[in-house]
């Protein structure tokens, strides 16, 4: 660090631990509920605002895929089994679809992992399109509205686009036959051909017997200022670099791998929620999709998370006050982070702290087993419960046809 940068870097550090300091002082801690409307949507009950009809399928779309590859219960897309198994106990389910709100159809797309556990999206549109078939063969329901009341869980990387690449993702397209459906999905990015008008944008999973047993004393002093572990370049899949993350993360490990406020690094050692736990701010930025498990893990353990991801939709937005927990930052201003993280007031930070320590905002971000009043699963049906009553032009005239049941790659029409 040459003379120039120390000259800077020394108040900025004075200032910093001024603020650690009174942050300690914050720790014992006070909590802020949500303002208004927010506040109370987040806390509401939807038993008793809607039901379900979950189909009973064949094995092989969901029971027996998982036998196959338990490890799909624990990564970050297992929130479609998990919400399958919170349906199949939950008061809003219904036996009696003639009485039903919702339909859903319990298909685990993303249980076809690699040996090193990462989903291949390949297979899923051919075993989406056979589980429509087979419930539109089965039942009347689906061919009464051609699926605007059914919904569908997809937490691929770019939801029913299903590809981990987004160049590819777009030139797939949402899967046709789910043009009508409601989507809940992790993935959410305004104007973007992946997230269509109407999808739920649900937290990824991550796992919270294990986040909470990794808890440290509450009055612990936050001595990291800024917190990342991952990658910052994508060799395997981006060799020439640029592409991955749309070269965000590489701008942070460039600009700030020397700078003592920034604790950054790929390494991810076994401490890495206790140091979470010990950060003012936890960067959140895009990879090869906007979304992942920090933003969750930072709610949880009280980091303010700092989002790097242009037009990002984040989880129950209608609920969950980002603007006020989180800082965002575009992308192309990522040189600038020390600059702007260390301008934010005292206050302001105190009052994020203060927010995030609020357990409702905490709960609305896991699926816990079992689950729990406000949680993850009930911020869903909250979800689904605000588009009720369905308007009446969702029903098909006879003879009407809208979806193109041949539209899409050849390759997706091929049986599953």
């Amino acid at each position: 660090m040459n003379s120039l940068s120390w000259a800077i870097f020394v108040p900025l550090f004075a200032a910093f631990l001024t603020t650690t300091d009174a942050i300690v002082r914050e720790r014992s801690q006070r909590t802020e509920r949500i303002s208004g409307s927010a506040g109370d949507v987040l806390e509401d009950n939807p038993v008793g605002r809607l039901k379900v009809f979950v189909y009973e399928l064949p094995s092989k779309y969901n029971k027996k895929i998982l036998q196959k590859d338990p490890r799909c219960l624990n990564h970050m897309f297992a929130a479609e089994i998990f919400m399958h198994r919170f349906l199949l106990t939950s008061p809003v389910r219904t036996l009696n679809p003639e009485e039903a709100d919702w339909f859903y159809t319990p298909v685990y797309t993303t249980c076809d992992l690699t040996p090193n556990g990462l989903p291949l999206p390949f297979k899923s549109p051919r075993m989406m399109r056979s589980a429509i078939q087979l419930i539109s063969s089965n039942w009347p329901y689906w061919n009464r509205t051609e699926g605007a009341d059914h919904f569908f869980v997809v937490p691929h990387d770019f939801g029913a686009c299903f590809h981990y690449q987004e160049e590819k993702a777009i030139e797939r397209g949402i899967l046709p036959l789910l043009q009508r459906a409601t989507l809940v999905q992790t993935f959410g990015q305004r104007n973007h051909v992946c997230l269509k008008e109407g999808s739920i944008t649900i937290p990824p999973y991550a796992p919270p017997q294990k986040m909470h047993a990794h808890l440290i004393p509450e009055k612990t002093p936050r001595s990291i200022f800024v917190y990342f572990r991952g990658l910052f370049y994508d060799v395997g899949n981006d060799p020439e670099g640029g592409y991955y993350a749309r070269g965000a993360r590489a701008a942070v490990w460039e600009n700030f791998k020397d700078n003592p406020l920034f604790d950054i690094s790929t390494e991810h050692p076994t401490t890495y929620y206790e140091d979470m736990q010990r950060a003012v701010f936890c960067l959140c930025p895009l990879g090869w999709a906007p979304w992942s498990p920090r933003l969750v893990e930072a709610v949880i353990f009280g980091c303010i998370p700092v989002i790097i991801a242009d037009d990002i939709v984040l989880p129950f937005a209608d609920a969950i006050p980002w603007e006020e927990i989180g800082v965002f930052l575009d992308e192309k201003d990522v040189a600038n982070l020390d600059t702007i993280l260390t301008s934010i007031p005292l206050e302001m930070i105190l009052r994020k702290q203060r927010l995030l320590a609020n357990p409702s905002m905490k709960q609305a971000m896991l699926f816990p087993q079992p689950a729990q009043p406000g949680d993850a699963f009930h911020q869903v049906l909250n979800g689904l419960a605000r588009k009720l009553p369905h308007d009446r032009s969702v029903y098909i005239k006879a003879g009407e046809k809208i979806l193109n049941w041949t539209a899409g790659p050849v390759g997706d029409l091929k049986p599953w």
